[in-house]
């Protein structure tokens, strides 16, 4: 009996570890599919927590900060929305704007917006197109969630950088340095 035991908590513990695995390698490697640096960002329409629909092209002729991240009102997207909130009027300064995305559908992200105060937009990937096109989803299990990636878009529409591992305290100011060196080029 208490071989069966043991052999069953291995074959739990081997099942866990397999899943493990298996879901780091899905999040690591979700970024393998997104847009290069120097070539166009693919564009998209998704509505915003207003209802309304948003779309890349629209922010032509502007610096865009399109950010993915998991999940309205968890601890690591507030830190990084509150921090991306908190530097609005630097990124407005340079001409830039923030596009939030995530799976999350309008309605959360306009509560998100109302409890969090933020004033810029989030974009509901409910189908999770626009997360996939970018290379930014995570499995978990049976859930897909936006992985925590950024895109810095130029004015013409290229991508000029991405961050595939993002600190969400550091990093709004991060994003700021890389606008600030790519505009004095």
């Amino acid at each position: 009996m208490g071989d069966t035991r043991l052999a069953k908590g291995r074959f739990v513990l081997t099942l866990v570890l397999a899943a493990l695995f298996g879901l780091g390698y899905a999040a690591l490697h979700a970024s393998d599919k997104a847009p290069a640096t120097g070539a166009p960002a693919p564009d998209f329409t998704l509505n915003s927590q207003e209802g309304a629909p948003v779309s890349l092209h629209e922010y032509r002729g502007k610096w865009v900060v399109l950010y993915f991240y998991p999940k309205d009102f968890t601890s690591g997207c507030t830190t990084e929305a509150h921090n991306f909130q908190r530097d609005l009027a630097q990124y407005q300064a340079k001409n830039a704007v923030i596009l939030g995305v995530s799976v999350q559908d309008a309605d959360s992200h306009k509560q998100f917006c109302a409890k969090e105060g933020l004033n810029f937009k989030l974009l509901a990937d409910t189908g999770k197109k626009v997360s996939e096109e970018y290379g930014s989803v995570m499995n978990f299990g049976v859930t897909k969630l936006s992985a925590r990636h950024t895109f810095l878009i130029n004015p013409d529409g290229v991508v000029v950088k991405e961050y595939m591992d993002v600190n969400p305290g550091k990093h709004s100011e991060e994003v700021l340095a890389a606008l600030t060196e790519l505009q004095a080029k």
